[in-house]
């Protein structure tokens, strides 16, 4: 019989790029009501995903919903292929970012040039994605302060900066903070959003003296992965010396 993952398990998949592969870091929930996948990953990365997931005896149609962190491609490329995939599919994302992930808004970052940057067969996949998205129902509208109702209690913190609805989720009784891409790891190091992919870098950095004072066993960065080396403290160092970030 196999033995049901953990309640939050730290999903792994790789972008290429021009120096190798890049991997990004989705999260698989496990509560009682199914799973929440936090972040699709990059467009094209579908049979990644369900090969990733087919790893941990997750099939497509126990996942009940899915939480958007933002709008980036490499976190909502793959919802569309989720939404043709899993009837009913619930999607989560903050009001701020509801305009971008359901059409009414061009992606902010989208931009012609980020375009001519991807292959032919990735770009059609990324205008099927863009035809998609005014399609999509937003299921709940994640706000500041809200306590979502998976694993013993969720808090959606508001970090704005990286994009106008940047979320982290704060999972407390684990003292885990799931950080989207308002940190990053880089050579073992915990420091702040990456300022070319963050339109409001003044406002991201504001963001992060709101990630000061929770208590900390674990930062993931959807860009780096886990950090464990006094978390509460390297957080606290960046969010009074934004200069580090």
């Amino acid at each position: 019989m196999n033995q049901p993952i953990p309640s939050i398990t730290v999903l792994q998949l790789h972008i290429p790029t021009p120096t190798g592969k890049s991997p990004i870091h989705p999260v698989l929930l496990r509560d009682e009501d199914g799973y929440t996948l936090v972040d699709t990953g990059m467009i094209g990365q579908f049979a990644e995903l369900e090969a990733t997931l087919a790893d941990l005896n997750v099939s497509l149609s126990d996942i009940k919903r899915v939480i958007l962190t933002h709008q980036d491609m490499d976190h909502i490329g793959n919802l569309g292929a989720l939404l043709d995939a899993i009837p009913g599919l619930e999607v989560w994302a903050h009001a701020d970012e509801i305009p971008y992930v359901t059409g009414t808004k061009p992606l902010i970052k989208f931009t012609p040039e980020r375009r001519a940057m991807l292959p032919a067969p990735v770009l059609a996949l990324a205008d099927q994605l863009l035809m998609q998205l005014p399609e999509i129902n937003i299921s709940r509208t994640l706000v500041d302060g809200d306590i979502l109702p998976l694993q013993g209690g969720t808090q959606v913190i508001h970090t704005p900066g990286h994009t106008p609805g940047h979320v982290c989720l704060y999972f407390g009784e684990q003292q885990f903070l799931l950080a989207a891409d308002e940190l990053r790891v880089v050579d073992d190091v915990l420091v702040g959003p990456a300022p070319p992919a963050t339109p409001d870098m003044p406002e991201a950095l504001r963001s992060l003296k709101k990630l000061t004072g929770l208590k900390l066993n674990k930062v993931l960065c959807y860009h780096g992965g886990e950090y464990t080396l006094n978390p509460e403290k390297r957080i606290a160092e960046l969010a009074e010396n934004p200069e580090e970030a």
